[in-house]
């Protein structure tokens, strides 16, 4: 019998014996996340109760936002809250139009900063932190919430977000919703990417009680912890991931409020898509670098309770698009060389053809499989006709397919902020009414 195992084993080129580990090298890191869904389809995630109403500042770091900047103010200044326990602070950041202006007409407190060297959301938010520290420190805001301008927030958002502040929360994201899911396939995608990192994957660990991420928009810091920071120190190109990295690290857990809803216009050009993905691809390449060896360390050395949040984060931020990509080139180089002579070998050119057909195929099922199941999972959220519901469950594999060459080309391109248009303009109470339906449903 042994002999049989060896003949077989002496049989597999090298090939397949790499293919094999890239194959088993997703299924143990990842299939954790398997767990994730069905912890969501089996159990409802907590339900946190408010003794007591907080203080808050509010920070939109906001470039050319003239547009928009205004219904995110309005969608503030009408939450179902104590309006005199929210502050606006816009951080007008090298705008050449009339940011500044729409912002103060609508009721923000507005700093203007002008700064071509430092560039950056983290920057702006620095400043206007620091802006608040100085001129606004009498009025002892307990925790910080950070927005886009293009968002509009639920009338209930800062009711259920404080529910979650007064549990103990340091730090929390929310439940983020798309403006503009509709417009196309590139809008949809981003959408039902957001809403499967919201259901399947944060509220799962809500419910799990380990450590969730922040993700760009809609969520807030405990002072305490900004400023024992001594500020927005997190500047790398995706400033929330290095947070989130840093933060569960250091032990503390980020948490999520699945009923506190936050609306997001997605870009509609596959150039600007483009320009924010790579972005983004180039900051997580960015943070892995900085934090994976902190977050191995924390998987062996945090107390218990708070190393698996350290693993998860380190799947979350690992190149593992980044294997798939080396996987396909591998297999890809090895087919070009016997096309062109240069290897004989017809098992090992087997091998990689079909390992190149079955990574690709798998990665578009899986990615439909996610679509369709949030899709579904989320119907009544989604602002959308039935038919766009439907035929975006399809192109979200195409989607997500891009990003292939985006993230091989991050690695040897160097990254900079690109502004991206944002020009849809909405009405907040048409959300919210929306929103009141699909709550009332659950």
């Amino acid at each position: 019998m042994f002999d049989t195992v060896a003949s077989q084993v002496s049989a597999l080129s090298f090939v397949d014996i790499f293919n094999f580990c890239v194959f088993l090298t997703f299924t143990i890191c990842y299939t954790y996340q398997l767990f994730y869904v069905l912890v969501v389809l089996t159990r409802r995630a907590p339900k946190k109760v408010a003794r007591a109403n907080h203080r808050y500042a509010v920070m939109v770091a906001a470039r050319n936002e003239e547009t928009v900047i205004a219904d995110l103010i309005h969608s503030i200044k009408v939450q179902n809250y104590p309006a005199g326990l929210i502050d606006i602070f816009v951080i007008a950041d090298n705008c050449t139009d009339n940011t500044a202006d729409v912002a103060r007409e609508a009721g923000a407190i507005v700093f203007p900063r002008s700064n071509d060297k430092l560039v950056g959301k983290g920057y702006a938010l620095d400043y206007g932190l620091k802006a608040i520290w100085e001129q606004y420190a009498d009025r002892d805001y307990e925790a910080f919430f950070v927005f886009d301008a293009d968002n509009v927030l639920d009338v209930n958002y800062f009711r259920e977000m404080n529910a979650t502040f007064d549990n103990g929360a340091k730090a929390s994201t929310s439940y983020r919703n798309s403006k503009n899911f509709g417009s196309n396939w590139i809008s949809a995608g981003y959408g039902v990417w957001f809403l499967r990192e919201a259901k399947f994957l944060n509220q799962a660990r809500l419910t799990l009680n380990t450590s969730c991420a922040v993700s760009g928009t809609g969520f807030f810091i405990a002072a305490d912890i900004l400023k024992a920071a001594g500020g927005w120190k997190w500047h790398l190109l995706t400033e929330d991931i290095e947070f989130s990295a840093a933060s569960i690290i250091d032990g503390v857990r980020i948490s999520y409020c699945p009923t506190a809803v936050l609306y997001d216009e997605q870009p509609i050009t596959f150039r600007d898509s483009w320009n924010q993905r790579f972005r983004w691809a180039k900051g997580f390449y960015q943070v892995f670098a900085h934090y994976a060896g902190g977050l191995v360390k924390g998987t062996l050395t945090n107390p218990r309770g708070y190393r698996f949040a350290c693993y998860d984060m380190l799947m979350t931020i690992a190149p593992g698009m980044l294997l798939s990509i080396i996987s396909i080139l591998f297999n890809t180089i090895i087919i070009v060389l016997a096309a062109t002579g240069v290897m004989s070998t017809g098992v090992a050119i087997a091998s990689s053809v079909t390992s190149v057909v079955f990574c690709l195929c798998n990665y578009i099922v899986f990615m439909f499989v996610f679509g369709v199941l949030t899709t579904f999972v989320e119907w009544d959220s989604i602002r959308t006709t039935t038919a766009k519901k439907i035929r975006y469950m399809f192109t979200f594999p195409f989607f997500m397919l891009t990003y292939i060459p985006i993230a091989l080309i991050a690695l040897v391109k160097k990254a900079a902020w690109k502004p991206i248009r944002h020009s849809i303009s909405v009405d907040v109470a048409e959300f919210s009414e929306a929103e009141g339906v699909r709550l009332s449903s659950k």
